[in-house]
């Protein structure tokens, strides 16, 4: 029922980010903005609000509804991003695919030229598995060139795409396989509301909401009209780091990171210059994902909150979830594997030191 309510509110008229912030701010829920009368708001907003969240929906909504595969992060979750909410005009709601875990990442955008020199694109790649074996998780576009080279080198330790469509649309097609692959250990994401197509007026709101999710942005190779020029000027609007790799003098997709070098972005020529200039913020950033980590899983978040602050027995631990110890036994055992809890002397488990 909360998903239905909240892509009902997001689909509401007249109400944009700032003011649907302002709505739930009043009424504590999504579902609690459709039964409180709203006379400050547009006459179209308050009249949608005053109808049944489910007669707001449309066949795109229904079709993500019953889609496993998609899953929405609102304003109130726990796992929101917490450097998005810092900038202007952040997002209520992210329409997710893949790995929800990754928001709780530290992420480092790459972008730049939808047509790269094959050294662009290669440069992209080795840049991107670097910092991915690092610990970052590299955020791009999805559009072809860089963004998808950076996509490709990062396959491995997890890679996020965000759209400028819904997430119910791949775009472009040509990335298509790209997009799946990033699904096994990456996410797919999107402010924009099941079904949104094509619109050139999305980009720059999709390219804040790069910068906005990163640590820092790297350009690649970019012309001077490059759309991946909005997302270093975004980022450092946002007070993010902004890098860039310089090129020869003769290129005109040097100008663009020559440009950004004039204005203050920081000249990298290996990857381990942008891990030293990260330095604090990422080892900070490190600590706050541990401190807000805890199972996706349903089972496993109840044997989390069983768990507490107490070392427990599987009996105990088996009683208070109200689980059989045979359903127990796989849970743990999954829990031990991704580092949540750790067994202890006695037959008995309790979470991990540096974990909440």
């Amino acid at each position: 029922m909360i998903d239905i309510a909240w892509l009902a509110l997001l689909r509401c008229p007249g109400l944009g980010p700032r003011r649907q912030r302002i709505l739930m701010e009043k009424c504590g829920t999504a579902a609690a903005c459709f039964a409180t009368r709203h006379p400050e708001l547009p006459a179209a907003s308050q009249e949608w609000l005053r109808r049944d969240p489910a007669d707001c929906l449309t066949d795109a909504d229904r079709q993500w509804l019953e889609n496993p595969e998609q899953d929405i992060c609102t304003w109130l979750d726990d796992d929101y991003p917490p450097l998005l909410r810092e900038i202007d005009d952040p997002p209520m709601a992210l329409f997710l695919r893949g790995q929800r875990a990754r928001l709780r990442d530290p992420l480092f955008a790459i972008v730049g030229s939808r047509n790269p020199t094959p050294v662009g694109s290669a440069t992209a790649r080795a840049f991107a598995e670097e910092l991915g074996n690092s610990g970052l998780v590299i955020v791009s576009g999805l559009a072809i060139g860089i963004d998808a080279a950076a996509h490709q080198g990062a396959l491995g330790s997890g890679t996020v795409a965000v759209l400028g469509t819904g997430t119910d649309l791949v775009y472009p097609r040509e990335n298509l396989d790209l997009a799946r692959s990033i699904l096994t250990t990456g996410l797919i994401l999107s402010e924009q509301v099941p079904g949104t197509r094509i619109h050139r007026g999305l980009f720059p709101r999709r390219n804040r909401l790069i910068s906005g999710l990163s640590l820092g942005t790297l350009v690649v190779e970019a012309a001077e009209n490059s759309g991946s020029l909005i997302t270093a000027r975004l980022a450092m609007e946002q007070g993010r780091e902004v890098f860039a790799i310089p090129g020869s003098i003769h290129s005109p997709l040097a100008r663009g990171p020559h440009r950004l070098i004039r204005d203050g972005a920081k000249l990298v020529e290996t990857a381990q210059d942008i891990l030293e200039e990260l330095g604090p913020l990422f080892a900070a950033t490190q600590q706050m994902v541990r401190a807000q980590r805890e199972p996706e899983d349903a089972q496993e978040r109840q044997v989390w909150a069983a768990l507490g602050q107490e070392t427990l027995s599987s009996e105990e631990i088996a009683s208070r979830c109200g689980l059989t110890l045979q359903a127990l036994s796989s849970i743990l055992l999954h829990m031990e594997i991704q580092g949540y809890i750790a067994s202890c002397p006695g037959g008995r488990f309790c979470r991990l030191p540096d974990a909440k």
